[in-house]
């Protein structure tokens, strides 16, 4: 497993201050950091055991830059990692990448980070994940940005809702049960998707795009054909060369849980998140704060 460099960081472009981090790239390989851990996959299939083995060893990674005590990270509620006592983290891998992320309680009420490879979603997937206005935006977002997995990148934001409302003591969320939306530039185009209009390369805020073009990339022109009349370019390795970057908003369409032991404070119906684009991945964050105390205000004193 190869640990990233500052240079090219993916999933810490997406978290705010204050929280730990880190992810690694490559074949997996080593056992977990301890026998506890490996116990957990015994009956897995030692792919899956290499996977879990290396997200767990991000997760310590990201556990002892927050300045955490070492020790095993067992599964709680759900089969989620059981973050140490006034922590709040989530984990993620998928073929090639795995990643962690931790906060303290004090900082955060819940995190929630997920990646995935970018490619659409398999047949008969997308209509249990779109609902009420996201079809209909997807086909849009779609029809602007051929070159993004729009489908799977809902997919990957839903993914980020559920883990910090399970992370917080939410009970089961379903697909059906937040609705996601994008937020716009400031230069909103007409359909409202992104601040992005076809035949433009940017946007504002960086959400339309931000890969590199040249003359020789097919991605700049067109998207299924390749110079020099060579079979185009497999979706997977045209989206190795993409970079796009923006944000989400996931409204709570169902009531959310009782405060948890880590705080006091309500989990919001509103997250905000994240999403990167990026060498073949999707990777989606969402960093749930503590609410911000209305300041206080004093009775007027009252004159004689």
């Amino acid at each position: 497993m190869r640990d990233r460099g500052e240079e090219d960081v993916l999933l810490g472009s997406l978290l705010p201050d204050g929280v730990r981090w880190a992810e690694g790239t490559g074949e997996p390989d080593g056992p977990c950091p301890y026998p506890e851990e490996e116990a957990l996959m015994a009956r897995a299939v030692p792919g899956r055991r290499r996977e879990f083995a290396a997200a767990r060893v991000c997760a310590h990674r990201a556990l002892a830059a927050l300045g955490a005590a070492p020790g095993p990270l067992l599964r709680g509620r759900r089969g989620a990692p059981a973050w140490p006592a006034r922590t709040v983290g989530s984990i993620t891998h998928c073929a090639g990448y795995r990643a962690a992320a931790v906060a303290p309680a004090a900082r955060l009420l819940a995190l929630g980070i997920d990646a995935e490879p970018h490619a659409p979603l398999p047949p008969g997937v997308r209509g249990a994940v779109a609902f009420g206005p996201e079809e209909a935006w997807l086909r849009r977002a779609a029809a602007g940005r051929p070159d993004l997995a729009w489908d799977r990148l809902l997919f990957s934001a839903k993914e980020s809702v559920y883990k910090a409302w399970s992370g917080y003591g939410g009970a089961w969320l379903g697909f059906e049960d937040a609705e996601v939306s994008w937020w716009p530039g400031t230069d909103t185009a007409p359909d409202g998707m992104l601040g992005w209009r076809p035949g433009t390369d940017t946007a504002p805020d960086g959400i339309a795009a931000d890969r590199d073009r040249d003359a020789s990339n097919p991605l700049s022109s067109a998207p299924d054909t390749a110079p020099d009349g060579h079979p185009p370019r497999p979706a997977r390795a045209r989206a190795g060369r993409l970079r796009a970057a923006g944000r989400f908003r996931a409204r709570l369409l169902v009531d959310p849980p009782p405060p948890a032991p880590v705080g006091p404070h309500p989990f919001p119906r509103v997250l905000d998140g994240r999403w990167l684009a990026r060498e073949g991945l999707l990777l989606t964050a969402v960093a749930v704060p503590h609410p911000v105390p209305p300041p206080h205000r004093t009775a007027p004193k009252e004159h004689p």
